[in-house]
């Protein structure tokens, strides 16, 4: 129409450029129109620098995870005058790396026995947890029988139980047995009070299993023991990891039953040995952050060998 009129005017037509928009005429800038995403170099660098925030935030937490783990092993080589030094001081002045071989043969407190005992008290109590705990986890999950929310309730009930509760009817139970003052009573003692955590643990990983699987191995000629062991509990490996850990911390950081009932220094574990370095008036720190650095060692050393298999056994579930 305009181009008729134009031309009835005696004027030349105009030629309307469909291609730009209306809002490049009228001085808008180009932002306004198009999304950034469409023009190179417009687009801020949103992206790496979240993930050098993230980075940031984890660092310092980090830190005040580690900071006090730091001041153990510092304060482990130190002598006791510099640990009470006002202002203290954060690196050894003079290094007494001696400490660790003074603790270790000192004759009040058999060090070397307490280790050992520290080891074979977890060691076994965490085995006795996996023995009960996998097949009582296994038959709730693919079981229904009367009571079995019932059951489970009671298990989880159980863990709130502590064994300072219990520690009298402990003790006179195991007088009766003729085990107190062992490490046979110490070993029930841990895998009592950590069983219910593992149960529900693995409960909710064999639950998690198809049924299915388990049904095709049996047709495959498989008892119901051997598919247990050949196909469910390969695939609840992380589950197992992850209670195998909790209850072998749980029972190596173990310390109000064990300073009752174990009476005799050689039997004692390590957290008990170490109340004999702190005194009512006197506490011989280099020594008490000696002896804390070599009970950490261990744990450390089983968290580095399976933490993938850990960080699994916990995520388990979150992503779908």
């Amino acid at each position: 129409m305009s181009s008729e009129v134009a031309q009835a005017s005696g004027g030349t037509p105009e030629t309307s450029n469909t291609s730009t928009p209306h809002a490049f005429t009228s001085g808008a800038s180009p932002n306004s129109v198009f999304p950034a995403r469409f023009w190179p170099g417009t687009t801020p660098a949103k992206k790496p620098r979240r993930r050098w925030d993230l980075t940031l935030v984890g660092i310092v937490i980090a830190a005040i995870f580690l900071i006090p783990y730091l001041v153990m092993v510092l304060g482990s080589l130190k002598p006791r005058s510099e640990i009470l030094r006002i202002p203290p001081t954060y690196l050894p002045h003079d290094w007494t790396p001696g400490n660790y071989s003074t603790m270790w043969n000192t004759p009040e407190t058999p060090l070397p026995f307490n280790m050992v005992s520290t080891v074979v008290i977890s060691v076994f109590a965490t085995v006795v947890v996996l023995l009960v705990a996998i097949p009582a986890a296994y038959y709730t999950a693919r079981r229904r029988f009367p009571g079995k929310v019932a059951f489970l309730g009671l298990v989880l009930v159980t863990q709130m139980l502590q064994p300072t509760i219990l520690v009298t009817g402990l003790i006179r139970e195991f007088f009766t047995l003729g085990i107190n003052d062992t490490w046979l009573a110490m070993i029930l003692v841990n895998a009592a009070f950590n069983l219910s955590f593992a149960v529900w643990i693995l409960h909710s990983f064999f639950a998690s299993v198809p049924v299915e699987i388990e049904e095709a191995a049996q047709l495959d000629g498989l008892s119901r023991l051997q598919t247990l062991t050949r196909v469910s509990l390969p695939l609840v490996w992380p589950g197992i990891v992850t209670a195998t850990i909790f209850a072998f911390v749980s029972c190596w950081n173990e310390f109000a039953a064990s300073l009752v009932i174990l009476t005799t220094p050689e039997n004692q574990p390590l957290s008990v040995a170490l109340t004999k370095f702190i005194g009512q008036y006197d506490t011989a720190w280099q020594y008490v952050f000696a002896i804390s650095t070599v009970g950490i060692v261990p744990v450390v050393i089983l968290f580095a060998l399976i933490e993938k298999r850990l960080v699994a056994g916990l995520t388990a579930g979150s992503v779908k």
